[in-house]
């Protein structure tokens, strides 16, 4: 298996160009948009204010080299980032926040700073301030702009989720599935488990503890849940109605204990053939145990990726267009 590892010289932070921490703070969602769209490397954009509080998710845009903060549902940030180089590509999946370290050092690359890192997975793969050449350096991890990666870090909480997607400098097609593949802790893709109809596996016990989210395929009509980057779950699913593009649900309380999603259309993935259905959700149908089961795991700030993509790579679907990008 092929570990991914990210580091950088410490001349990266050391003799950062200038513009590598050039940054503007707005205050309205107008001004965020303009701003966003006009950054050069090493540039960022931030505006907390337009949602104060509420769940954080990070949406890092491999094929434009950019990442989209947004709290509550709202876009808050928007930053330029350098992702993996050939050989070393940065992987994509649904990623939780496993470890916060502000002022991490390389165990790997002679010492080198990787400062407010945010791990995703425990082979290498982390959120961090790093080079950004304006282009895909990295061995794996995602850099960002050091004065916004130091922003980020004390925005984001442990557990909290991060979206890869996308495929650095050229089109994303992909053949059934490969995107919205669960992936395990060192980064790459779950293993297989299949189902026969209206069945169901449930093994906490592969990982006891840690932050959970579900990728629900309406492709498929398949429910996977991941409890610190480990499946631990899987069922058939079924609903009245078609299915839906993609989104994300983050699981919320409000002040009496009761139980809301806050939704977030992905970029790209809002409009088409798949129209999203923020109701999909409250019509699924799925075995009972499987569900009692599903509901002690859910918790505030848990996440579902709801996608109409298939969660394995061997299906009878077409290929699809996850995502393109243009010159």
């Amino acid at each position: 298996m092929k570990m991914i590892t990210c580091g950088f010289a410490a001349a990266c932070l050391l003799a950062a160009p200038a513009h590598a921490l050039q940054g503007a703070k707005v205050t309205s969602p107008v001004e965020l948009a303009a701003a966003a769209a006009q950054l050069e490397p090493g540039e960022w954009v931030w505006a907390p204010d337009i949602a104060p509080e509420g769940p954080v998710v990070v949406y890092v845009d491999l094929s434009r080299q950019l990442a989209d903060i947004y709290r509550n549902g709202i876009r808050i940030g928007v930053s330029t980032i350098s992702s993996g180089k050939p050989g070393y590509e940065t992987p994509t999946g649904v990623f939780k926040i496993l470890q916060k370290d502000k002022w991490h050092h390389s165990s790997t690359y002679n010492n080198a700073p990787m400062f407010f890192q945010q791990r995703l997975t425990w082979g290498g793969v982390a959120l961090h301030a790093g080079g950004l050449p304006g282009y895909p350096e990295s061995h794996g991890c995602v850099h960002l702009p050091y004065a916004f990666a130091e922003e980020l870090f004390g925005t984001t909480t442990m557990g909290g989720t991060i979206v890869v997607q996308g495929k650095a400098g050229a089109p994303v097609t992909i053949p059934a599935a490969g995107v919205l593949t669960p992936v395990s802790v060192e980064g790459v893709a779950a293993l297989h488990r299949p189902l026969e109809d209206r069945q169901f596996q449930w093994n906490p016990t592969r990982s006891p503890e840690g932050p959970v989210s579900i990728v629900l395929s309406t492709g498929d009509k398949q429910m996977v849940v991941i409890r610190n980057g480990v499946e631990i779950g899987r069922s058939t699913v079924d609903w009245d109605g078609a299915s839906s593009g993609t989104f994300l649900a983050t699981l919320t309380t409000d002040e009496a204990g009761k139980f809301h999603y806050s939704l977030l259309p992905l970029p790209g993935h809002d409009a088409g053939e798949h129209a999203v259905d923020a109701a999909i959700l409250s019509r699924l149908r799925m075995p009972g145990q499987f569900l009692d089961a599903l509901r002690g795991a859910l918790h505030h700030g848990s996440h579902i990726l709801v996608t109409p993509e298939p969660i394995e790579p061997h299906t009878t679907g077409a290929e699809l267009v996850v995502a393109a990008a243009h010159d």
